[in-house]
């Protein structure tokens, strides 16, 4: 009686395990075979830029798709009030100095004494920090694009009101994917720096022809499988962040 109950018991782990596996397709795709896996395009540079400051905004140039250019105005921003504090706080800098130059010409006749000479240094100083911190704010009214890229999504529109931190356009630059694999760790001691693979994104269907740039740092122990990260050729035309397609590695002879 004992020996059915454990022979039932151990089909019924048996079947949860398959089950399991099967439901799993990143793990049935990257033990599938011993020549391909699963893999998917990531680009080197994405962001999403967020707001560095609070206040409406005035005009955003790119919509969803468009291509920009580093050091182009992704986001304008209402300034006026930043601009009338550093128009302010650049007031008080002149004072400051003015009032600095005064106190030396004083003590060059022995009119004030040594410390007045140092109090008036230490307001001029003061004043310099806050006109900078005002310039800050200032040149942040303008949200400048980072690196070469398009827009994916644009979380905000013109005219309105935003808190700091708030997320403002999701970014890409199309031109600098790299290949993202999990491959049996079982392969780590196959794999090599430069080493050749093809690539085959399911959108287009053509090959590319892709070499090992590195590894993963560390292999997941569920899966028993390791990040292989691949360059894409430059000028490669056609692909986009996000294609997901199948790898081929070639059998070792």
């Amino acid at each position: 009686m004992k020996q059915v109950a454990w022979c039932a018991l151990f089909t019924l782990i048996s079947g949860v395990a398959l089950a399991a596996t099967e439901s799993d397709p990143l793990l049935n795709d990257a033990t599938s075979t011993a020549s391909e896996v699963r893999g998917v395009l990531r680009a080197r540079f994405q962001a999403v830029l967020a707001s560095e400051l609070a206040g409406r905004v005035t005009d955003i140039p790119f919509a969803e798709g468009q291509s920009f250019s580093k050091g182009d105005v992704l986001v304008r921003f209402d300034c006026s009030a930043y601009q009338a504090q550093a128009n302010a706080s650049g007031a008080a800098v002149r004072a400051a100095r003015e009032e600095l130059r005064n106190k030396q010409q004083l003590a060059a006749l022995n009119s004030v004494g040594r410390f007045e000479v140092a109090l008036a240094e230490a307001r001029q100083a003061q004043a310099q920090a806050e006109s900078q911190v005002y310039q800050v704010q200032v040149q942040r009214c303008q949200v400048k694009a980072p690196f070469d890229g398009q827009v994916v999504v644009r979380r905000v529109q013109a005219h309105e009101s935003v808190a700091s931190g708030t997320p403002l356009l999701e970014i890409v630059d199309n031109r600098s994917l790299e290949i993202h694999l999990l491959v049996p760790s079982r392969w780590l001691g196959k794999l090599k720096p430069d080493q050749a693979f093809s690539f085959v994104p399911d959108e287009t269907g053509t090959p590319i022809n892709a070499v090992v740039k590195r590894l993963g740092a560390r292999i997941d122990e569920g899966s028993q499988t390791l990040l292989l990260i691949g360059s894409v050729p430059a000028n490669t035309q056609g692909l986009l962040a996000g294609m997901s397609g199948t790898a081929h590695f070639a059998e070792p002879q």
